[in-house]
């Protein structure tokens, strides 16, 4: 902590004790008249920002172990950065180092929650063949977790995510608040709040939502999917132009997250700017080459209103019924 007249510059730190490397640090300034805002505000972005450095730190952690060495714990942080991505083939990565995890040890709840956050995310993202099933199967996966482990904020924000999936919004929010109530400095349970705000057609709360995750933890490597969410919302909200910025800053920060595309290419199509639609479009068609009118309002969980105007933009694309 440095003082220089009436103002304040703290510096924190987090270090890690077994080899002395700096995993995270920040700077606060403020005023001495304003210290108590200033400290609320350092506790709010040092507990946003430490959960995703502790995770990275104990990925890495998870990686310098022997193959023969590795428990159910090592397997499942091994599994995180695959799930991370939220793409078709490091979904499949995740799964089967979840798997292996599951194998050891049957009942641990993280390896559980997330290995139905993997199959939630193949009917979302129309990578299953029968969406029905992935939603099944995410849910039992889900709550099984939560039976043994209900007080774990990750968890239920993943059960909270499956339920929105299956479009159980009411039992959703509940988890979601849950998981919020127990840390408020949840910034993935944030994100999915704003998500389910989406879904709801409350594009101004979902922003609110995505703006504190953002903040809480603006180094996160979900990050990406804050601003798809953001371009979502105003997606939801009818603004094009807005929703096209923010789906493209999502896609310069995840290039290969092509489920993107179907709201990028959407957007624009409502926005009038066809040439841009069309190679948005082709984008799309590359790695969905199978998608349907249908499909696409199989998975996809925003209102009726919403998907109606999503797939009328789509179709003067091309897109089949």
């Amino acid at each position: 902590m440095q003082k220089a007249g009436n103002r304040l510059r703290i510096i924190v730190q987090l270090i890690e004790t077994e080899g002395g490397a700096h995993v995270w640090s920040s700077r606060f300034d403020g005023a001495i008249d304003d210290f108590f805002d200033l400290e609320d505000r350092i506790t709010e972005q040092v507990a946003g920002a430490l959960q995703p450095s502790i995770r990275i730190a104990e990925i890495e952690r998870s990686r310098r172990k022997r193959p023969q060495d590795l428990g159910s714990y090592d397997y499942t942080m091994r599994a995180m950065p695959h799930v991370w991505v939220l793409e078709k083939e490091e979904s499949a990565k995740a799964l089967e180092l979840l798997e292996k995890a599951l194998a050891i040890d049957p009942e641990y709840p993280l390896a559980l929650s997330l290995a139905g956050w993997c199959h939630a995310q193949r009917s979302v993202y129309n990578w299953a063949d029968d969406i029905a099933e992935s939603q099944a199967m995410a849910r039992s996966l889900a709550e099984r977790a939560a039976e043994m482990s209900g007080d774990d904020p990750v968890i239920l924000s993943v059960l909270g995510a499956v339920h929105t999936f299956v479009r159980n919004f009411g039992t959703a929010r509940v988890l979601l608040e849950r998981a919020i109530a127990l840390d408020p400095n949840a910034a993935w349970a944030w994100s999915r709040l704003g998500w389910l705000e989406n879904y709801s057609d409350q594009a101004e709360r979902a922003l609110e939502d995505f703006e504190r995750a953002l903040r809480l933890s603006p180094l996160d490597p979900m990050n990406f999917n804050n601003y798809a969410g953001m371009g979502a919302a105003h997606h939801v909200a009818q603004d094009y132009d807005k929703a096209t910025a923010l789906y493209r800053r999502a896609l310069e920060e995840r290039p290969h997250a092509s489920w993107i595309y179907r709201g990028l290419a959407s957007s624009l199509s409502g926005a009038g700017r066809v040439e841009e639609a069309k190679q948005a479009y082709a984008e799309m068609m590359r790695s969905y080459p199978d998608l349907t009118v249908s499909k696409l309002k199989q998975a996809m969980v925003f209102s009726p209103a919403v998907l109606n105007r999503m797939a009328e933009s789509l179709r003067k694309l091309g897109l089949p019924d």
